[in-house]
């Protein structure tokens, strides 16, 4: 077997490795972006459900004391 072809097939062998390798983590960059925005958006629909409160309601906060 001719060597230049032993090296193109273990090159190939190495791009597919790295291939799967960054599929990987963009998957796992992808799980932790969902996981954030369904967070932010959890806090957001918790707030949102006090605007069905009375009026006056949260209103005014007395931070000084």
């Amino acid at each position: 077997m001719d060597m230049s072809l032993v090296a193109a097939v273990m090159a190939q062998q190495a791009g597919a490795t790295q291939q799967q390798v960054a599929t990987s983590v963009l998957k796992q960059n992808l799980n932790a972006q969902k996981a954030a925005v369904l967070t932010l958006l959890g806090g957001a629909q918790q707030t949102l459900s006090l605007a069905n409160a009375g009026p006056g309601v949260g209103g005014n906060l007395n931070i000084a004391a």
